[in-house]
């Protein structure tokens, strides 16, 4: 039984390494625009709310809309609604790439949002040392709102890599392939339970890895 269950799996290895490879591209692309925007976004709206002006309530009510709009947005309508958006910006809305692209909107929205709440929690204390201490806007946030706030900050990034991993599963809906898609292809629709199963068991372990690393890391930073 077990030398059945080794052959098959064998025989769908090619597919099953690609598979792997297309939710590694997406995923990453997702938490590149995740930290690279998302972080960024997040921030500007605490600001905002620390610093009411009125140019500072206008930005802040584009960017908490923006994020309101896209984590309440069914993601699968999500992704079907930005087909127009994705073909027009890539020349394609078929394939990895493609399906990169709704995913990152989704994982800036879900990043910028967490990265405002871990940045709430921060002790007004620390923003009147920096205001006593004369620092700039950039000064405050690299020096005294990021340093304080890292180990939340990793641990938001954590729980955002974890739900790329849970919505590229349904990225094959626009070809965008994946571990999700293989599951259901070479699994599910061909009465293929043993490969089902190895897949969804791949995606426990990958889940479980990045939640210990977060976890692991975000320990290491904290210095409270």
């Amino acid at each position: 039984m077990m030398t059945a269950y080794i052959d098959k799996i064998s025989y769908y290895l090619p597919e099953l390494s690609n598979a792997l490879t297309q939710s590694g591209i997406m995923i990453l692309i997702s938490i590149i625009a995740a930290i690279s925007i998302g972080l960024p976004v997040g921030t500007s709206v605490y600001l905002t709310k620390k610093s009411p002006t009125k140019s500072n309530r206008l930005t802040g009510i584009f960017l908490n809309g923006y994020i309101n709009i896209v984590r309440s947005f069914p993601f699968l309508l999500f992704v079907v609604a930005l087909i127009p958006f994705t073909r027009l910006v890539l020349g394609t809305a078929f394939g990895t790439y493609a399906a990169s692209l709704p995913l990152s909107f989704v994982a800036v929205a879900l990043y910028a949002r967490l990265v405002e709440q871990v940045l709430l929690e921060i002790p007004n204390d620390i923003l009147e040392l920096a205001q006593s201490l004369g620092s700039s806007k950039t000064q405050l946030i690299f020096r005294f709102l990021y340093v304080e706030s890292r180990s939340g900050l990793v641990l938001a990034l954590t729980s955002v890599i974890i739900s790329m991993v849970s919505y590229s599963t349904v990225m094959g809906v626009i070809g965008g392939g994946g571990i999700g898609d293989f599951a259901l292809r070479y699994g599910y629709q061909r009465y293929e339970y043993a490969v089902m199963y190895t897949a969804i068991v791949l995606m426990i372990i990958f889940v479980s890895f990045i939640q210990i690393s977060g976890s692991w890391l975000a320990k290491k930073l904290n210095k409270k």
